[in-house]
């Protein structure tokens, strides 16, 4: 099999195990969770792990592959490079909602915030992807940037989106483990133990691997040398998008 053709093997694996993660965790939700609302309730918190997965993991994964699909290497690059910020801008305000759906539920409830290890790797997963969002607007898009800044700062730029995605793996699989022991205590709220694995942690033990499973392909697809833009097609890298035609 040619390397274009393994790449678009290894995509497609990427967007179906995407979209079962989030069916998989609208479905965890709405089914053993009770639903969804926005009301300081426990419906509210479910809106969090839903807001998060499909933003910080599925459409952040999906707009870090995007400039390895071959189909767009002989193409102007500044519209993948819209197409890329704006995916990003959409994961990142998904992820706002996310935290304010969990921190609103604590305070309504009483319950401290940023107390658990999950907590703190969530938050600073977070804070590192909104600095990434505007570092990359203020170098790759915008006009007054200079090229030797936006030289500079390039493979910052992409070392750093593939920690911040690694990050936001751990932080969804603590997340999903975390949610599954509060909430599975056994004879104390009337439901099966945890450890007894009833559907609800079998099913949502899967989400996790479909998490992983998806990481695992998006970072294999960044991995591979043979799968980046011809250096001879990014003479976009130096142009800012919102700059003026010539």
């Amino acid at each position: 099999m040619g390397s274009v053709s393994l790449f678009y093997v290894s995509y497609l694996l990427c967007l179906c195990l995407g979209f079962l993660c989030v069916v998989f965790v609208s479905y965890w939700n709405s089914t053993w969770r009770g639903g969804f609302a926005w009301d300081g309730g426990a419906l509210q918190f479910n809106w969090h792990p839903v807001l998060m997965v499909t933003g910080l993991v599925v459409l952040y994964g999906n707009a870090a592959v995007l400039y390895r699909i071959p189909l767009t290497w002989g193409q102007n690059k500044r519209p993948w490079k819209l197409v890329h910020a704006g995916t990003l801008f959409l994961a990142l305000l998904l992820t706002i909602l996310g935290l304010c759906a969990v921190f609103n539920f604590h305070n309504a409830q009483n319950i401290p915030n940023l107390y658990s290890l999950h907590s703190w790797l969530g938050i600073c997963t977070a804070a590192l992807f909104t600095a990434q969002w505007v570092l990359g607007l203020a170098a790759f898009l915008l006009p007054c940037s200079p090229v030797a800044f936006r030289r500079l700062l390039k493979p910052v730029h992409v070392w750093m989106g593939s920690f911040i995605f690694m990050l936001s793996l751990a932080s969804c699989i603590s997340g999903i483990n975390e949610k599954l022991f509060f909430s599975l205590k056994g004879s104390t709220n009337g439901t099966q133990p945890y450890s007894k694995l009833p559907p609800e942690a079998v099913f949502a033990n899967s989400l996790g691997v479909l998490i992983i499973a998806f990481g695992l392909v998006v970072l294999r697809i960044l991995s591979n040398q043979r799968w980046q833009r011809p250096e001879a097609e990014q003479g976009g890298m130096s142009e800012p998008l919102l700059g003026e035609d010539s």
